[in-house]
């Protein structure tokens, strides 16, 4: 019994042992193993910084440019006519003959001296249906402006002061300005003469579709958009860059409470440039079309016609009998390029077109079927032709949609008119087929008061879209007619 109790312990002291043993040699191993595993671990690359330039590129100096423009900059009040209903009040008092009024009201703005003998941009809704416009200089002078000529496609005017010798700005090259350069806007805003505003540009090419409340039918829109801070009473001042070059015009805010809320848009210069040069020479702007219909490339696009990339513009449609067609453009072409420089969305096209008149040859490089091409297409107006149209002598016509006019004096007081234009003579044509008739006398064109003839004609002879015509006939009864243009 002694010996088997004997075994027994020994035989667990040897079991202990050995399990020792074990534990400690396959310890080893698996530390090994472990040890082994760990070493052949890849590690993730860290992120790094970039070691940056120690020096500090010396600040920006805006003072030159400033000071280049602020005396360039000046301030733009335009009186003209508000027309209002009658109030139905009045009306039950003093009979329904009444007719109805307006009155005089004043807008502000801005506008950029352009040239030392007195000739200004502005944007043409400052200066739209003012009877009289005054010019304030920054040191407080005060002169009349002549209009020389409007462009509601644009939203760009052209005016004139007779003197010589002023401060001007000179035009800058906005296809050379750069998304994150810094610029400078000067105006008027909340007639606070001569303020200055830095930022940079955000965005290019934007369209945001202010112009087509004119009932346009042909708006270019192609923004330069900042962060400058620009509020009303800036419209039609300057935006310049660190030189002190014009970069562009000052035109409309992005805001939910008519004040600044961050983004400007400005019209860029190169577009400036042609306009004003066209109204000085012509009176009216030369607006040349390539004869398409277009539209941005999307993804979907892309995908349906197999392009490498949704660079570019692409052909929609063709105008019947336009440039394109004559140039060999076809459907489905995506056009890439405008005299080398690169077109990616509608008004980026619509900018570089916009710099060129009917008759001009310009170049444009087109992708079709994924090869690129060079193509010479020659512009053509919107009439389809290649003729520039002078205003002066478009004024001489004094017989339009086959009526002629004259001025009225005072000898329709009697009838309570004391301005109007009267039909003198009637034919066949657009203002017979609405119903006017021989002696109407025409005093407002939707809603604006007509006060003469000239006014009348280039009234019409601008107009686009649906008119209204109101006025009395000799016998004192009212008339309303209205047609299509």
């Amino acid at each position: 019994m002694k010996s088997k109790v004997t075994f027994f312990i020994l035989s667990i002291y040897g079991g202990a042992i050995a399990f020792l043993i074990f534990s400690s040699i396959g310890e080893k191993s698996v530390n090994s193993e472990s040890k082994k595993v760990k070493s052949e671990t890849v590690e993730p690359t860290p992120f790094s910084m970039v070691n940056s330039n120690s020096s500090v590129p010396e600040e920006l100096d805006f003072t030159s440019a400033a000071e280049k423009t602020v005396n360039a900059v000046v301030h733009i009040s335009s009186e003209y006519q508000q027309t209002y209903q009658s109030d139905p009040m009045f009306e039950f008092f003093w009979g329904p003959q009444s007719p109805n009024g307006s009155i005089p009201q004043i807008a502000t703005g801005s506008g950029v001296i352009i040239s030392e003998d007195g000739y200004i941009i502005t944007n043409n809704h400052v200066i739209d249906d003012a009877e009289k416009i005054m010019i304030t200089f920054n040191e407080g002078r005060e002169l009349e402006a002549s209009l020389i000529g409007a462009d509601p496609n644009t939203d760009l005017a052209l005016l004139k002061v007779d003197d010589t010798n002023l401060p001007y700005t000179s035009f800058g090259n906005s296809d050379e300005v750069k998304l994150g350069d810094w610029v400078l806007a000067v105006g008027n805003p909340f007639n606070l003469t001569s303020t200055v505003t830095a930022g940079i540009v955000s965005a290019k090419a934007r369209n945001i579709n202010i112009l087509r409340r004119n009932e346009n039918v042909f708006p270019l829109e192609s923004f330069i958009q900042t962060d400058a801070a620009v509020n009303p009473g800036n419209s039609g001042g300057a935006l310049v860059n660190p030189q002190g070059l014009l970069v562009g015009i000052n035109t409309a805010i992005a805001s939910k409470t008519g004040s600044y809320s961050g983004y400007s848009f400005a019209i860029p210069s190169n577009i400036a440039l042609k306009v004003v040069n066209d109204l000085k020479k012509y009176g009216m702007v030369q607006r040349a079309f390539i004869g398409v219909i277009i539209q941005d490339v999307s993804q979907e696009i892309m995908n349906d016609l197999k392009l490498p990339d949704t660079k570019g513009v692409m052909v929609k449609d063709l105008t019947d009998g336009g440039a394109a067609v004559d140039a060999g453009i076809k459907v489905n072409d995506v056009i890439l390029k405008v005299e080398n420089i690169e077109v990616n969305d509608v008004p980026e096209l619509q900018e570089q077109i916009g710099k060129f008149k009917p008759g001009d040859e310009v170049s444009l490089i087109v992708r079709r079927n994924n090869d690129t091409k060079l193509v010479r297409v020659v512009l053509r107006n919107e009439n389809g032709n290649t003729t520039l149209t002078d205003r002066k002598e478009i004024e001489k016509q004094t017989v339009i949609f086959g009526a002629t006019f004259r001025d009225i004096s005072d000898e329709y007081n009697s009838i309570n008119i004391n301005h109007g234009v009267i039909v003198e003579d009637l034919k066949e044509g657009k203002l017979k087929d609405a119903g006017l008739k021989k002696g109407f006398i025409i005093t407002h064109i939707d809603k604006y008061p007509i006060k003469s003839k000239k006014q009348l004609l280039n009234l019409l002879k601008t107009k686009k879209g649906g008119i209204l015509i109101e006025g009395k006939f000799e016998n004192g009864v009212k008339g309303y007619f209205g047609f299509g243009l």
